[in-house]
């Protein structure tokens, strides 16, 4: 993985969306956000402090609401440093997964996801039955020695107050401290687990949108979006003594 260095000629950001949610849902609003972003993140100058090019990868298609496919899948989306045969394709520095809640209209950034405790049956109508896997498998198993919970390094506190300060005011933004235990926190924890096992900083956070799916909406979650990727990539460099 890449790091955030003022001297690079541009940083990576990875983003996904998942698919459709059952009948309820049949678009959405993860997926529509992240599939209108622009390729790269508009310029803006804060405090004399120039922002490197930022340029955002979205995944090109959204991601099917199954434990099988986030578990397939998330090793793949790491792996695009050239490690997958893909060597023309750029290094991955940060990245976002984002994901669908309730009606609340309440933009919330993980800030850890968890081993266990998947107990819903996904869109396939599967369960993850990974207590069974582990028995099998034993040291094995994909996640054996990764610890049951495991947060992102990111700054989260620092990342919020950038947030609200890049974002529109009339909007609800907040750190929650638990993913849900469904898809969300799975996928989450896949890419935290993937980072941790490779000795990686785990420079991955998980956005929860609202379940709402009006154009207008999508327009919004967008720009939210937009200032998140702003707001993390200036608490990096900040980190770091360079913004």
């Amino acid at each position: 993985m890449g790091s955030t260095d003022t001297a690079q000629e541009e940083l990576t950001i990875l983003i996904t969306g998942f698919g459709p949610f059952k009948k309820e849902y049949p678009i959405n609003p993860s997926w529509e956000i992240a599939r209108g972003l622009p390729e790269y993140l508009p310029k803006a100058t804060r405090a004399g402090a120039k922002l490197p090019r930022v340029r955002l990868l979205v995944h090109p298609e959204p991601i099917r609401v199954t434990y099988q496919v986030v578990r397939e899948t998330v090793p793949q989306l790491w792996n695009l440093n050239g490690e997958a045969g893909e060597p023309d394709r750029p290094k991955i520095d940060l990245a976002i997964h984002i994901g669908m809640a309730g009606p609340k209209p309440v933009y919330s950034i993980e800030r850890r996801g968890h081993r266990e405790g998947y107990a819903m049956k996904d869109v396939d109508g599967e369960f993850l039955k990974d207590q069974e896997r582990k028995t099998r498998e034993g040291k094995k198993w994909v996640w054996d020695g990764v610890p049951k919970e495991l947060e992102t390094d990111f700054d989260l506190d620092d990342v919020l107050v950038r947030w609200k300060k890049n974002s529109p005011p009339q909007h609800d933004l907040r750190i929650s401290e638990d993913a849900g235990n469904f898809l969300c926190d799975f996928i989450y924890f896949s890419s935290l687990a993937h980072l941790f096992k490779a000795g990686e900083l785990r420079k991955v956070v998980f956005l929860h949108v609202p379940s709402e799916s009006s154009g207008d909406f999508f327009a919004v979650g967008k720009e939210l979006v937009l200032q998140l990727v702003r707001s993390i990539v200036e608490s990096e460099l900040t980190r770091q003594g360079k913004f």
